[in-house]
């Protein structure tokens, strides 16, 4: 190969990664890595509904620089090799400039070198493992609108606590995010001075968690913290149903579980165990009523599964990636430019913004790139026709 052809191939190489040349005919492009078609494809649809509605509303203004967005989805199926393949073709496409993450932190976890390698900037609106954002890279392209299981950790323990349980027990998956969650309850635990009694761990595919609960009542636990998605979240609770009534204990799960159609993967009712999880997000209660109507209106005018909002799934991946699109577009204004590096900076840089889940003042800063914290928790239950509702 001659010099000459080298260096035009170097230079196309630099094109694609480079900004894009933005005009009126070049769309804007946020990929979207998440489930869409296995078992937390629920959640997958979620954050793909909320980020196009907030995507439809920005185009009817005009777009961002003159540009129109477009959203470009892929399915990593839960799987972290094909999340890397993903992020790997998302951050070598022409005219993308972030990407939105799904529910699964191992994913997550396992895409961090080539989203950095990239320059690609990841929008995480579901997973909550704490070293998907505090990653250690500098600069850190990872921003978050989510919960962070930091966080999560000290929340659901305390509210075991206010329901009156002294005695906690653990329940994880074996993952990165099992882990994190590990680290969250163990560090509240000592800051409340409250003991943990037993921790089981699970692996992804299990089928039966009848020996895990009976060790956790035989050992002393009276509550189960639960941090499952919805697959094996839905054997815990086959399997509590399983045990004599006398042997059952309340669970307090975090939010994995309402990623996937729970009820069907339950397959029975589990009215009598007593479970409330994590929330961020309720449109049957939201945090602005005003703010909520237009989304929820678009919601149902383009989605004809869904007649009522007690019917909008996993309102959380909805709702966090609706703010997210819409705190992008204004990096994007910020910036002028659709270089990601500029972007990322912008992000740290926003003004507030008042969005559908809170004020932001501001969403990110150079040392903070979470934009939820623990005030913006809530407890929630399932109602016996599947919807999330407030646990009140």
């Amino acid at each position: 190969m001659t010099k000459l052809s080298l260096t035009l191939l170097f230079a196309a190489a630099t094109f694609v990664a480079g900004p894009l040349t933005v005009n009126a005919n070049t769309p804007i492009i946020v990929g979207m890595d998440a489930d869409m078609s296995s078992g937390a494809s629920v959640s997958g649809e979620a954050i793909k509904r909320g980020a196009q509605i907030a995507i439809d509303e920005i185009n009817a203004r005009g777009g961002v620089l003159g540009s129109q967005l477009e959203l470009r989805v892929l399915d990593h199926r839960g799987n972290p090799a094909r999340g890397k393949d993903n992020i790997e073709e998302l951050g070598e496409t022409e005219g993308v400039v972030a990407v939105v993450g799904g529910i699964h932190t191992p994913v997550a976890l396992a895409e961090l070198d080539i989203i950095h390698q990239n320059e690609l900037i990841y929008l995480g609106a579901w997973a909550a493992g704490t070293p998907v954002v505090d990653n250690g890279r500098d600069p850190n392209y990872v921003f978050r609108v989510s919960v962070r299981d930091q966080f999560a950790g000290e929340f659901l323990l305390l509210a075991a606590v206010d329901r009156g349980h002294a005695s906690p027990c653990l329940l994880l998956e074996e993952t990165g995010w099992g882990r994190s969650s590990e680290r969250a309850f163990k560090t509240a635990a000592k800051k409340h001075a409250t003991g943990i009694v037993d921790i089981q761990w699970f692996k992804w595919g299990v089928s039966n968690l009848s020996e895990h609960l009976r060790l956790f009542k035989e050992r002393g636990c009276d509550v189960v913290m639960l941090v499952a998605n919805p697959r094996e979240g839905a054997v815990a609770i086959r399997s509590m149903l399983s045990l004599d009534k006398s042997q059952r204990l309340p669970i307090v799960s975090h939010w994995g579980i309402t990623g996937g159609d729970f009820s069907a993967a339950v397959g029975q009712d589990f009215s009598e165990i007593d479970l409330v999880f994590l929330q961020t997000y309720s449109f049957i209660n939201p945090t602005h009523p005003e703010r909520a109507a237009q989304v929820i209106e678009s919601y149902l005018t383009r989605h004809d599964d869904v007649s009522t909002v007690e019917e909008i799934a996993a309102p959380v991946g909805t709702a966090h990636a609706y703010d997210l699109i819409h705190l992008l577009a204004m990096a994007l204004e910020t910036a002028g430019t659709t270089d990601r590096a500029k972007v990322r900076e912008a992000l740290e840089n926003l003004p507030e913004y008042n969005g559908l889940i809170r004020d932001y003042a501001p969403a990110f800063t150079p040392e903070r790139h979470d934009a939820l914290d623990a005030s913006d928790f809530s407890l929630a239950r399932f109602a016996p026709n599947g919807a999330i509702v407030p646990a009140e």
